[in-house]
């Protein structure tokens, strides 16, 4: 046979692979320092080498630049549930130590087993009360028509961190989680699937700034955080609720045939936007820009930025709103914007409805335009006068790239207006294409706002 000697040697050298090549410098490191400390065989091996000592231990240091503190490790809560790596020891013996001094203001007295086994019941209760900030949305009540397929959570049930059908009432220490200094398990579930699995929900834990995510979860979580409004309160949404209900059915009546977008289904849009407004005047804001698409957009304009009823009817019928005198768009009647100044508690809020064509999203640009010349018209270097509200439907938020732009270029300083608010309708239809054809095939339309770390809630509209 043809003798292969370079063959040979590399045989006998295969195991000087990369991924063996901490392990060889660590081992030659050793042996620099101490010959005898490896094996006889690598310790001629070695010696062949004829390297410095100095040069080996060096080598094996790895570079003189190196930091011990870089990359950076996370801690952050989102991090933890997604790695597993939960509370450190250092923190459960910091609970243990809390336990005990809690048993000790009460004088009862606790066993080392017994401050074991609280310990490790307030760290599992930390682990499904994460899981649930972080997966709890995926089980809310967001779906009235049923078309989405509903998932096992398992990562949600108690049992997957160890508690039984005979531990769900027994008292845990939650040192102020919940804003509860003690809760049973069975009050935990309720408040979390209350907080995270109602018709409202709240998406916030991508968020990596944790003041924001902190100020998010304070005003939630607990007994106590639900919104509750006064008789004055609900009798002025079901009031705003009727108005858009009653007006489009008048549309439907009057001018039944005529396209007109309607707002069916959604009409909980109008009693948001007037508490958007009311709230924000209160909070020092002056000028409100708007853009949305044609969905809803008469609504709005009746409801909403006040316009006359009979220059929208006027307009259905082939008239025009404007005199004769001044130029008008000539555009159909769900393509025009309009201007007012609405008043709550004394503060007067202008409010600018922005025109668009059919291709609804690029009046996006347009708006978030308005608002930062409005802003650096005001000198509002805070940016906090002048805020722009933009409308979506649920395929055009998730589809269209004008809307990944806008939010692309919002942390820009020549682009920044401050924030932007979104307000996406989903009618679950797409109007042009079945959910099921979406190219995003994300579980909600607006998971693209995640680029930007803004805060999310999706919500029921019944």
């Amino acid at each position: 046979m043809t003798n292969h000697p370079a063959n040979d040697q590399l045989h006998a050298s295969s195991f000087m692979q990369g991924h063996n090549a901490d392990y060889l410098e660590q081992m030659y490191a050793r042996y620099a320092k101490d010959p005898v400390s490896v094996d006889a065989q690598w310790a001629t091996f070695f010696a062949e080498m004829g390297d410095s000592d100095n040069d080996v231990v060096a080598q094996a240091a790895g570079p003189s630049w190196a930091r011990s503190d870089w990359p950076p490790t996370p801690l952050d809560d989102l991090t933890s549930a997604f790695t597993g790596e939960y509370p450190t020891a250092a923190e459960a013996h910091d609970s243990g130590q809390k336990i005990a001094a809690k048993a000790s203001e009460i004088g009862a007295p606790v066993t080392e087993e017994q401050i074991k086994r609280a310990v490790l019941d307030g760290l599992r209760a930390l682990m499904l009360i994460r899981a649930y900030r972080i997966r709890g949305h995926l089980a809310a009540d967001l779906d009235p028509l049923g078309m989405r397929q509903e998932d096992d959570r398992p990562e949600l049930d108690p049992s997957r961190y160890g508690f039984t059908a005979s531990d769900m009432d027994r008292p845990i220490f939650l040192d102020n989680v919940l804003g509860l200094q003690f809760a049973s398990m069975r009050e935990i579930q309720e408040i979390v699937r209350r907080t995270y699995c109602g018709t409202f929900a709240l998406q916030y834990m991508h968020i990596s700034d944790p003041e924001q995510s902190a100020w998010l979860k304070e005003r939630i979580e607990g007994y106590g955080k639900e919104i509750i409004f006064t008789r004055e309160g609900r009798k002025a949404i079901l009031n705003k609720l009727v108005e858009a209900e009653g007006f489009e059915k008048f549309l439907h009546v009057k001018y039944m045939g005529t396209k007109r977008f309607g707002l069916d289904g959604g009409e909980s849009l109008i009693p948001a936007m007037e508490q958007i407004i009311k709230r924000g005047g209160a909070l020092g804001v002056k000028d409100i820009i708007i853009g949305m698409p044609h969905r809803g957009r008469l609504s709005v304009l009746a409801n909403v930025m006040a316009k006359p009823y009979r220059a929208i009817f006027n307009e259905f019928q082939g008239g025009s709103s404007k005199p004769e005198d001044v130029d008008g768009s000539g555009d159909v009647k769900y393509h025009l914007g309009a201007s007012s100044d609405r008043e709550f508690n004394g503060n007067s809020v202008h409010l600018s409805l922005t025109a668009n064509p059919s291709h609804l999203e690029a009046v996006n640009p347009v708006v978030l335009g308005k608002a930062r010349a409005k802003q650096d018209q005001k000198n509002d270097a805070e940016r906090t006068t002048v805020m722009p509200i933009l409308l979506h439907g649920d395929a055009a938020f998730a589809g269209q790239g004008v809307v990944a732009e806008g939010f692309g270029l919002s942390g820009l300083k020549g682009h920044k207006t401050g924030g932007t608010m979104h307000i996406v309708v989903n009618n679950q239809i797409g109007f042009t294409t079945a959910p099921h054809f979406s190219a995003a095939r994300l579980p909600y339309p607006t998971d693209n706002a995640l680029m930007v770390e803004a805060p999310i809630f999706p919500r029921q509209w019944r």
